[in-house]
């Protein structure tokens, strides 16, 4: 058995939850976009590539909780490093999983939501893709905040040293 600091075992917790709930959103958000992409190519077999586009948008919520996952992990000494975090430490690192994951979670389906109906909306008229492209991006604002809130966490908390 590994001997694991409890600070860093708690690094691994926030890790997990980073990419875990992030992830959830990002792949529920992709769903409903592909979703009104399926229906929307049935209907014009032109709106394929813009229903990629709309498709992919909810993507980002799971890179930025990969990256901050992976970033935990590294700085935190499970992917080498010299690591042994304090339990304090730790206890930050759950916080920054935290606020990178429940953000992605809701940004990444407010994305797929506003995605669908946007893929939706262009099958009806065309000159709507731009209008659907902001709307789309709006609810990315909030994964931005939780990205931005768990790295000031790692910074001031110790993590990133």
């Amino acid at each position: 058995m590994v001997d694991i600091a409890l600070g860093t075992a708690l690094a691994a917790i926030g890790a997990g939850v980073a990419i875990g709930f992030a992830g959830l959103g990002s792949g529920l958000g992709q769903g409903m976009a592909a979703a009104g992409s399926v229906g929307a190519v049935a209907e014009d077999g032109d709106m394929f590539s813009k229903g990629i586009i709309f498709s992919a948008l909810p993507e980002t919520q799971a890179i930025y909780g990969f990256l901050i996952a992976i970033l935990l992990l590294v700085f935190s000494g499970l992917l080498g490093g010299s690591g042994n975090l304090s339990t304090t430490a730790g206890i930050v690192a759950i916080g920054v999983g935290a606020s990178i994951g429940f953000a992605g979670l809701g940004s990444g389906m407010g994305q797929g939501i506003a995605a669908a109906s946007s893929v939706g909306a262009i099958v009806e008229d065309d000159d709507m893709f731009s209008k659907g492209i902001i709307f789309s991006a709006l609810p990315e604002t909030q994964a931005i905040y939780g990205f931005l809130i768990a790295i000031l966490l790692m910074v001031f908390g110790g993590i990133l040293a």
